[in-house]
């Protein structure tokens, strides 16, 4: 996770150059975040997402991305979704956005975040939908080396649901955005439910009571 240290930067001033494309994610997200609850975002990077969403608390890798994260006001804490410093079951959900694709692994990441989920919780997560439009050409920069996407490991959305599953995991719910080039977004765009046309999607799910 060095790359985010190094270019730290680089990727929160991405949000600014592509502010369309974000605040369309933001909004997707925001059909699904519940509101006043107690929520933690792994892999929350520069805070960007947490502070619009409300998140109060954040995990991350890089103590780069943090400090700007905490300037945003989240309650950071520097680790990994793989060994969660929380106890069992103190939140009422945790967001993964952009950040499954960026784990070593992600069993143990989906673990984690049931382990500190309140029973009847939920896991919220973010992908770029490797079968979309955007999810392919990543996929074709990732091949390229792109100095991110060379670390990334894209997924479907049928694929994280089976992963979801295995955690015995339940009542899914699916929104999507980005219908368009991301050059091509000029407003906010509206979320629809479902996905399948949309590059950016959002799953969310809840938390049964069976112990992994």
């Amino acid at each position: 996770m060095e790359i985010f240290n190094k270019y730290f930067k680089e990727y929160d001033w991405w949000y600014e150059e592509n502010r369309w494309v974000y605040l369309s994610e933001v909004e997707v997200l925001r059909k699904v975040i519940p509101k006043g609850k107690k929520g933690l975002e792994i892999g929350v990077g520069t805070g960007r997402f947490a502070k619009e969403l409300g998140i109060e608390y954040g995990i991350d890798p890089s103590e780069k991305m943090l400090s700007i994260a905490k300037e945003r006001g989240i309650k950071g804490f520097v680790g990994r979704g793989e060994s969660l410093p929380f106890s069992d079951k103190e939140f009422d959900y945790v967001a993964l956005i952009i950040t499954l694709c960026f784990v070593e692994n992600p069993d143990n990441v989906i673990k984690e975040s049931k382990r500190v989920l309140k029973d009847g919780g939920k896991i919220i997560i973010g992908i770029i939908d490797k079968n979309s439009s955007l999810g392919k050409l990543y996929l074709e920069k990732k091949k390229e080396g792109h100095k991110f996407y060379k670390y990334a490991t894209f997924f479907s959305v049928d694929e994280v649901v089976d992963l979801l599953k295995r955690h015995d995991f339940r009542d899914f719910v699916f929104y999507q955005t980005l219908f368009k080039p991301l050059e091509e977004i000029k407003e906010i765009e509206e979320p629809k439910e479902g996905f399948g046309e949309g590059s950016f999607v959002v799953i969310s799910a809840e938390k049964s009571g069976k112990i992994d």
